[in-house]
């Protein structure tokens, strides 16, 4: 019974890693294309233009910063192991230590 807890909780933590990393980088990237379009200002499929707002533009950048961070991220920690070090989150930003 011990080891069916445990293959569900490797699971239910795999299903979650790759929902936040498959799906949820591509959704924010899709919200921040979205917003660069209400900050250029766009016209609707039925005719009505809508004026710039720079909302949008605030939402595009943050959301693109987002991405990039992430993609960075998973980048160093691909590298990091490959030098035989590991990223560590103690502290409030991101550290390579020893393994």
């Amino acid at each position: 019974m011990e080891t069916l807890k445990l293959v569900l909780e490797s699971v239910w933590r795999v299903l979650l890693v790759g929902l936040l990393l498959g799906a949820g980088l591509p959704a924010l990237f899709a919200v921040g294309v979205r917003g660069a379009a209400i900050g250029n200002g766009y016209e609707a499929t039925d005719g009505t233009t809508h004026r710039p707002n720079p909302l949008g533009t605030v939402l595009a950048v943050v959301m693109f910063a987002a991405v990039i961070v992430a993609v960075i991220l998973g980048i160093t920690v691909i590298v990091a192991s490959g030098f035989g070090l590991r990223v560590s989150f103690e502290n409030i930003y991101p550290t390579l230590v020893e393994r």
